[in-house]
């Protein structure tokens, strides 16, 4: 989330939630030839990795991004770290697509939590009982089923309207908990159902993913043994001294999570 949103949420309450499919025939395989165009959300940014680009304000781009890891490994032609923290599907329409043109080989992108509303059902979750929680839940995995589609759309056709020549990875979110743990926080039902909502994007995602011929990074057996309440969480809990990092991935999410999915589905 960005970064003026995500505080309005936790700094009352010191919680928040900041929150393969074949390439199609036409598009080339990704490599150094061709330039590398990074979208999408702040789990693409790398909020919650440290070591953050100062000239990127509070888009919160960071060295530690698995984004900015396979630039630095596999030194594409040029590379345009678009991802914004906070940033939806409209944004990404907005703002982040100028550096696409038919010499681009390859473009990642994460997006769709925001618009689904993670962080006001989290505050939701966290201030209220199971059952409002259940509600909030329920209301997010609506529009995640019913509005979100559409939204996903657009900005897929966009992309490769813009980069037809374009492989693209979009990659997906992991479940937040590891459950049947002794852990303090929310109750396991909650966080039951909050895995479940994760789940519900993610397939969302990969329905759309597939009808437009680009390839899913499914991240959520990389982070499996690895969700908050396990013993080496790569996903941040409530982090008191930077409220913007809670619930994003650690650097070591990012390098061990993130990153060999990328580099496995850019090909």
């Amino acid at each position: 989330m960005r970064r003026s949103r995500l505080v309005g949420f936790v700094a009352p309450l010191l919680l928040a939630l900041g929150l393969g499919f074949t390439q199609a025939a036409s598009a080339q395989a990704a490599s150094n030839s061709g330039g590398y165009v990074a979208l999408g959300d702040s789990y693409a940014s790398g909020v919650g990795a440290g070591s953050y680009i100062s000239s990127s304000g509070d888009c919160d781009r960071s060295t530690n991004s698995a984004d900015y890891l396979w630039n630095a490994a596999h030194k594409p032609a040029s590379f345009a770290f678009n991802a914004c923290s906070g940033a939806t599907t409209d944004d990404v329409m907005a703002n982040q697509l100028g550096s696409l043109n038919s010499s681009t080989s390859l473009v990642s992108i994460s997006i769709g939590g925001n618009d689904a509303g993670f962080a006001s059902t989290m505050q939701t979750c966290v201030l209220n009982s199971d059952s409002t929680c259940l509600s909030a839940i329920a209301s997010a995995k609506s529009y995640i089923a019913n509005t979100l589609p559409g939204k996903l759309d657009t900005v897929y056709s966009a992309i490769h309207s813009k980069a037809p020549n374009a492989r693209v990875v979009v990659v997906g979110y992991p479940r937040f908990y590891l459950l049947g743990q002794v852990c303090l926080g929310l109750s396991d039902t909650k966080r039951s159902a909050i895995n479940d909502a994760a789940d519900a994007l993610d397939s969302t995602i990969q329905s759309r993913v597939s009808a437009h011929g680009f390839v899913f990074g499914d991240v959520r057996s990389a982070f499996s043994s690895h969700e908050i309440c396990s013993s080496s969480s790569w996903l941040h809990s409530l982090n008191v001294l930077d409220l913007t990092e809670s619930y994003h991935p650690t650097a070591d999410g990012q390098s061990g999570g993130y990153l060999p999915v990328l580099t496995n589905a850019a090909g």
